[in-house]
């Protein structure tokens, strides 16, 4: 059934074409009890009423802006014409993780920023669309699930379970190919389950992706430390043809100032995996502790900032973000900065921590900070930056959460004889073929960039898994 004079009269007028539906979300004074999802979604005649917004334009320049190449004029259509499981067909054809990417991924600079109605108004809210799509068939229990397309003969490890990870092994397991999963923790997802909280990313919602994985014949083996448990050696030994590493960038950075060893300094990685695997909150009903005090001091301006104090918010301490830079440089999302605001977390900007104070027991109990001067643009396109001396100004803090990048861990490449890395540690590929310098080693995701979106991840680790089957079919010839 096509859309045209289904929902087109509700759209008709420019005015009602140029406004998105808004989507619903929870009261601040209520989500920061708990760690409930604050966007709640919207109904099916909302995302009707919004899909038919699209104007199928000829070119499609939406989805030239997605990493992973969803055919969203497609779903968008299916989804205006009431067809959510056709919707759902169509995204799956190119998506395996379709919940995840509508929640997380950053659509506003991605295929949204390529709507053309974004031009005079507000572009279709794709991300919103995508996660109805996907939350329908999970609520419907349809199982929309992309057959194997083929049948190819060959074992493929995958090390690593985040988005990188997980595309990888189904897409290799879409072709036909044995697939298992090696993840390092009790769980799978990676920084999906780590590093992203509940109240964006429920963890039932991302069961639900890893049972739609493992029905398509992948296995998940958990509790595996590649190169500790098993090595890369170890796996082809095992009769694995090819391996991809798609492990991601969990090693964190620190500001290397004195006093960054007292206790109650956290990196945001180990802060967060306390909270959304650990139940940290819930202590001591769980064996993990959490101590933060009153007073919370964020360091960072990244999604991870955001998801770090977001949820310190909610575990009752009152919580400041010191960024270096302008608010107008912010890195997060926009949204994730107007719901922080919401939920009471306090900016500092054009400040940078210099050093750390701790009382008597060892504990840091303040932060100093010094005011920082923009200068002239710098060749990177940004701001150059100056401290402003006697700026300096002390902020309490009973915990200090550091959230200003990470890089890959160096297990694997430390005992992997041939693989070569690069600055940061991020894996050295072949340009377009993924391929590592370790023969039948491929690799993407955030461990070859050092950081970067779900969906980028995603979409490396697709473009990967089908240069990991053109090398092995043609395995034994010598032109590869």
């Amino acid at each position: 059934m096509s859309r045209v004079g289904v929902y087109h009269e509700g759209v008709s007028s420019s005015k009602s074409r140029l406004q998105r539906v808004p989507i619903p979300v929870r009261a601040p004074e209520d989500r920061v009890k708990g760690f409930s999802e604050v966007i709640l979604g919207y109904s099916p005649e909302m995302a009707r009423r919004e899909a038919a917004r699209c104007l199928q334009c000829r070119q499609h320049p939406c989805i030239k802006g997605c990493p992973v190449g969803i055919n969203i004029p497609g779903f968008l259509d299916a989804l205006a014409a009431g067809d959510f499981a056709g919707a759902l067909t169509i995204i799956r054809q190119d998506n395996t993780l379709p919940a995840v990417c509508g929640r997380v991924c950053p659509q506003e600079i991605q295929c949204e920023s390529q709507c053309v109605l974004g031009r005079k108004g507000e572009p279709v809210a794709i991300g919103n669309l995508e996660r109805f799509a996907a939350d329908w068939e999970r609520e419907h229990r349809t199982q929309v699930q992309p057959m194997r397309t083929v049948e190819r003969k060959g074992k493929v490890a995958v090390v690593g379970s985040g988005p990188a990870g997980l595309t990888a092994a189904a897409e290799l397991g879409r072709l036909g190919y044995e697939v298992t999963i090696f993840e390092a923790l009790h769980t799978p997802g990676g920084v999906l389950s780590y590093g992203i909280p509940e109240f964006r990313l429920p963890k039932a919602i991302l069961a639900d992706e890893f049972i739609s994985i493992m029905q398509m014949g992948v296995e998940i083996r958990t509790n595996v430390l590649i190169g500790r448990t098993l090595t890369i050696d170890d796996l082809f030994a095992k009769g694995f043809q090819a391996a991809f590493l798609g492990t991601g960038a969990g090693l964190p950075q620190f500001l290397g100032i004195p006093g960054e060893g007292l206790n109650g300094v956290y990196a945001a990685n180990e802060f967060l995996t306390r909270v959304n695997l650990m139940k940290a909150y819930l202590y001591p009903q769980v064996d993990t502790p959490l101590y933060l005090g009153k007073h919370v001091v964020v360091v960072g301006g990244g999604n991870t900032a955001m998801d770090a104090a977001r949820t310190a918010i909610r575990v009752g301490s009152e919580v400041t973000i010191v960024y270096r830079r302008s608010r107008e440089d912010l890195p997060a999302r926009k949204a994730e900065i107007q719901h922080a605001e919401e939920e009471g977390v306090q900016f500092q900007f054009l400040s940078s921590p210099v050093r750390l104070r701790g009382d008597s027991q060892g504990w840091v109990e303040a932060v100093e900070c010094v005011k920082m001067a923009q200068g002239k643009d710098c060749d990177n396109g940004r701001q150059s930056l100056q401290p402003i001396a006697g700026s300096e100004q002390w902020l309490r803090a009973e915990s200090v959460i550091i959230a200003i990048g990470q890089s890959p861990n160096p297990i694997i490449s430390q005992t992997t004889p041939g693989l070569r890395v690069g600055a940061h540690g991020v894996i050295d590929i072949e340009s377009g073929t993924f391929k590592t310098s370790r023969e039948g080693v491929f690799a993407a995701g955030d461990v070859i960039s050092g950081g970067a979106t779900v969906i980028e991840a995603m979409g490396g680790g697709k473009q990967a898994a089908r240069a990991i089957d053109h090398y092995l079919q043609h395995l034994d010839r010598k032109d590869w």
